[in-house]
């Protein structure tokens, strides 16, 4: 086996939304009171909502592009590549990238839908949500059968709202959801709460995983105010450790036997040390803090219901011995600039070639098939779906990094193997 006969399965990529999100998928009386996409007086694009204005920023929509032109600042969608916004050129980078399936978040509604839940007309904001999942469902996943990952989005306001959409979107195949790693530093009640239960209920019921992804709280983790960005960059994960807390400490998981929660971009390399410390934790402190996980320990519940994943995490793959590795995923990131695009294969190789292929068929496909009730086979046949073969599809497929800014257009070597199909 070697890295072109993996089979990938990425559960945290992106989408940028293209303009016809909401088109014939409101009703009436809302249809003008959707959000708008525009182009703004210097180029660049932006959505329009309630008078309200969201742009894309660069790093979310970096793939293809040097280094050295990642940056913060808005982008227009001819600076990016079209495969961050169009189902068929997104696929056709997939397969130039060898993956298979893809699980996508949302870009400009924020990661659990606090665009909308922000309207005061929360039957606008149901229109909302609805009408983008069904985008997401039909459209973004439906359109390339066996390739994606329906994940929807959350109507966070009302819990009961919220499990009626599980519901309805379950029904339509997603059994993924986007929700807040903290929903208390959104305004929402805290997962410590019974607010939830709803929401919960219906998630075991439906088989739906709950994905929390960094910075879906809308809190990122800072030092102080003149600390580089850098600072920010190297603590991101770390949002994720302290969800991770916030779990395990929380009620719901005892009291919500079947429930799954997928930790997104959360890295794994933490994990070991994490398990280690709450265990130690609860034997130490649980006479008088009052928590109380009968004969089991906190790590054997964390196992039960977290769904782990990681991009590009050495320590974490070598320490699998201290894991459940049935709850190991894997993640591109396209197109973010975290993303291991388009050498994925090659980049996890470096980490996984030595393991048996037991474990790297769980951490690159079953897995994630099994977490998110996911079955690409019922499409494609299995000796179609490696990353060879997906890649024999595009032979010839320009996946250079080049620059992309206006009046430029000069080629950048790929810092990577010799990918041999692939033009440069």
């Amino acid at each position: 086996m070697d890295a072109e006969d993996m089979i990938l399965v990425s559960v945290d990529d992106h989408v940028v939304e293209p303009p016809t999100v909401f088109e014939g998928r409101l009703p009436a009386k809302y249809a003008d009171l959707a959000p708008k996409f525009v182009t703004r007086p210097d180029g660049t694009s932006a959505w329009l909502y309630e008078g309200n204005e969201m742009t894309n920023v660069a790093l979310n929509a970096v793939a293809g592009r040097p280094p050295e032109e990642y940056g913060m600042e808005p982008t227009s969608f001819d600076e990016i590549r079209p495969g961050c916004w169009d189902i068929d050129e997104r696929v056709a980078d997939m397969d130039a990238n060898g993956v298979l399936g893809s699980l996508c978040f949302p870009s400009f509604t924020g990661f659990c839908g606090q665009l909308f839940a922000r309207t005061e007309d929360k039957d606008v904001a149901l229109a909302m949500v609805r009408a983008y999942n069904d985008w997401h469902i039909d459209e973004w996943c439906g359109t390339h059968p066996g390739r994606f990952i329906p994940c929807s989005l959350p109507a966070i306001w009302d819990p009961e709202v919220l499990a009626a959409e599980v519901r309805r979107t379950a029904k339509k195949g997603a059994h993924a959801v986007t929700f807040s790693e903290n929903p208390s530093k959104l305004g929402w009640p805290s997962v410590h709460s019974d607010h939830w239960d709803p929401f919960w209920k219906a998630c075991c019921e439906e088989q739906v995983t709950v994905c929390l992804h960094i910075g879906s709280s809308s809190e990122l983790v800072v030092t102080s105010p003149d600390a580089p960005i850098d600072v920010l960059i190297t603590l991101t994960p770390m949002n994720i450790v302290k969800a991770a807390a916030d779990l395990i400490w929380s009620p719901m998981l005892r009291k919500f036997d079947d429930l799954k929660l997928a930790l997104s971009e959360g890295g794994i390399g933490w994990i070991p040390y994490f398990l280690e410390r709450i265990d130690y934790n609860y034997q130490k402190h649980h006479y008088w803090t009052g928590q109380d996980f009968g004969s089991k320990l906190p790590s054997e519940i964390f196992n039960e219901h977290i769904i782990t994943c990681f991009i590009d995490d050495a320590f974490g793959v070598a320490s699998r011995e201290f894991l459940d590795m049935d709850n190991v995923t894997w993640e591109c990131d396209y197109p973010h600039s975290d993303s291991t695009w388009p050498t994925a294969p090659e980049q996890l190789w470096k980490y996984v070639g030595g393991l048996p292929k037991e474990d790297i068929d769980r951490i690159t496909h079953l897995n994630a098939m099994r977490a998110f009730s996911y079955d690409p086979f019922s499409a494609i046949p299995k000796e179609q779906a490696t990353a060879g073969a997906l890649r024999s599809r595009v032979t010839g497929r320009d996946i250079s990094i080049r620059s992309t800014r206006k009046g430029e257009a000069v080629p950048h070597a790929i810092l990577a193997a010799d990918l041999g199909t692939m033009t440069r």
